[in-house]
């Protein structure tokens, strides 16, 4: 079989829980995202050719394991419920950094998916796609948190919460509103962080939260950009999160002295975001850079319209 029997997906960075939606609400982000290429072999099972990082080298720290790797975990999944009983190779290309907060694994797992349905008879639409890309992500994060996945596959807003799976609700994205995602330079494991956070809450803080997510949920329905903008806050998860990210109360100032409705850490960070009308979306970034940078920390933003497309088949 040659390589040009391959299927390539991209599937796009997202932010995870988009701060006011601990593990159910996400975001998907333009500009960046993982690719995976697929093609059917004669032998059966997934392997991996090569996982590859930025530059087309091979990524020195994430393994060409088909038992170890988001990407061919959710691959088999699919692969092995709906295949032809042929094999499958995967070449993986990271493009978003490891425990960034921007749902790296869950790109993987998504743009392996994306590719592997490319080689069925019969391709599943993209929501249906999304059991088998959790697989994945399970394997990542030790357990079923869509909020990520989600985004990366059908673009957009999308709400997730776990109860529901494998639905999911596609929430409409208010016209004039950006993303503005910054990336600095330091990584957080998502796993090890989910560790620390407090079992119990008070009532109290459990209503304030609840309230915030519906009313949210409320403004984007009605496109209601000021009650979106006052609703954009976490009271629970980010209190305890934000220590581990030295940059993150400056950087969260400065987005709102420049104009962000809200402004959060993305998953458990290091990344954090921030919701903006459009024309604010550019002082933004460059405020929140400036004050990671002022920190002597490097950092990379980009900017997105909130209905940013998902996965697809290049």
């Amino acid at each position: 079989m040659a390589d040009n029997d391959f299927k390539t997906a991209f599937a796009p960075a997202s932010i995870g829980n988009l701060g006011v939606g601990f593990d159910m609400l996400g975001l998907a982000i333009a500009g960046v995202g993982d690719r995976v290429s697929a093609r059917k072999v004669d032998n059966a099972g997934i392997v991996i050719r090569e996982v590859q990082d930025p530059d087309g080298n091979p990524h020195p720290f994430l393994s060409n394991d088909a038992a170890e790797n988001t990407a061919s975990i959710a691959a088999a999944a699919l692969w092995e419920a709906l295949g032809d009983g042929s094999g499958v190779e995967l070449i993986v290309r990271k493009g978003i950094p490891l425990q960034s907060g921007m749902g790296s694994s869950a790109a993987s797992a998504v743009a392996a998916v994306v590719a592997v349905n490319a080689l069925l008879n019969m391709p599943l639409a993209a929501p249906d796609l999304l059991e088998y890309a959790l697989v994945g992500e399970k394997f990542a994060s030790g357990g079923l948190f869509a909020d990520n996945v989600a985004p990366s596959l059908v673009g957009g807003l999308v709400l997730c919460p776990r109860v529901l799976l494998p639905d999911m609700i596609q929430l409409p994205a208010p016209d004039g509103v950006s993303s503005v995602l910054m990336h600095p330079e330091l990584q957080v494991n998502t796993a090890e962080s989910r560790k620390g956070l407090a079992r119990n809450i008070s009532v109290d803080k459990w209503l304030t939260q609840q309230g915030l997510l519906a009313g949210f949920v409320a403004a984007c329905s009605q496109e209601d950009i000021d009650m979106l903008g006052r609703c954009l806050r976490d009271e629970i998860v980010e209190p305890q999160r934000a220590n581990a990210v030295p940059c993150f109360a400056d950087a969260k100032s400065a987005a709102h002295a420049a104009g962000a409705l809200g402004c959060s850490l993305s998953g458990s960070g290091p990344s954090i975001f921030a919701l903006c009308r459009d024309a604010d979306a550019s002082n933004v970034a460059a405020a929140m850079e400036q004050a990671c940078h002022k920190m002597h920390y490097d950092c990379e933003s980009w900017i997105s319209p909130l209905a940013t497309p998902g996965a697809h088949v290049e």
